[in-house]
């Protein structure tokens, strides 16, 4: 028994961390996200047993889901790279106010609720889902990418949205990215590299949004942060990135689509039972 927790349970938890990881993993490759909608309800089992009380227990969720997506992130953009795939050109328009957004995400959730992290989940997840599920290509907004104050205001906006549901915003960018026409190959490829940038403003937010509370936090946590949570999901989600990767560039423009929309309504549908429940 280890701080009053069986052995046996700690052995289960483990286990499903671990799990979790390997489906994060291959999902960033293969959808271009962090997988943090898989890695925020696995880790808010994990704290629920482990009595992390209910008033930090989702924040602490998003933030350590920030810190397990950053290496994936990385892997899952230098495949995606070494495929020529990457728009450069928007990742570097969008980093700064990406950054910014992720900045102001932090400080809401270290002073908000959790129920407001669990809305903002559902809401901009759902939305995503369902544009690409019965979406048509004639739903854009231009055939080609706006100008720079449009692109620095999309960019603001996708860091808040990923620091508040603890992703890489690979979901958010791409729906921005379809809006103006963008092949969804690149779109999956873009959001990978725009997330690496994204999640480590978000570790570094709300490991300092978290100090304030640090004393609810459980062990070997910095801030909203778990080390151990880190510790053992990074590592299995970031060796399996690679593989989601290169099936992303071996399926059908639809087919693809169609299984993106598919793992956000199924995401976003879980977050909205449990604040009805």
């Amino acid at each position: 028994m280890i701080g009053g927790i069986p052995l046996g349970e700690l052995a289960f938890l483990a286990a499903v961390i671990i799990a979790g990881g390997i489906v994060t993993g291959i999902l960033a490759g293969l959808f271009g996200i962090g997988g943090g909608a898989i890695i925020v309800p696995v880790l808010y089992e994990v704290f629920r047993v482990l009595e992390v009380p209910e008033s930090v227990r989702m924040q602490l969720c998003v933030g350590t889901s920030m810190a397990i997506i950053v290496p994936t992130n990385v892997r899952s953009f230098l495949v995606h790279r070494a495929h020529g795939a990457v728009l450069m050109e928007v990742v570097r328009a969008w980093t700064i106010p990406s950054v910014v957004g992720v900045a102001v995400g932090a400080l809401i959730a270290g002073v908000a609720p959790g129920a407001v992290l669990k809305i903002a989940f559902v809401v901009i997840t759902g939305t995503i889902g369902l544009k690409l599920l019965i979406g048509r290509d004639d739903w854009r907004i231009a055939s080609r990418l706006p100008g720079r104050v449009a692109m620095a205001i999309n960019g603001f906006i996708l860091g808040l949205g990923a620091s508040l549901i603890g992703v890489s915003g690979g979901s958010i960018s791409a729906m921005i990215l379809t809006l103006y026409g963008t092949r969804i190959h690149n779109v999956v490829a873009t959001a990978a590299a725009i997330g690496v940038p994204i999640t480590i403003a978000g570790v570094v937010g709300y490991a300092l949004a978290g100090l304030p509370q640090q004393a609810l936090m459980p062990p070997l946590s910095i801030g909203f942060v778990s080390l151990i949570g880190f510790a053992l999901m990074a590592p299995v989600s970031s060796l399996t990135a690679p593989f989601g990767a290169r099936l992303a560039h071996a399926l059908p423009k639809r087919r693809l689509e169609i299984a993106f929309a598919a793992f956000l309504l199924l995401a976003s549908s879980r977050f909205l039972l449990s604040l009805v429940w």
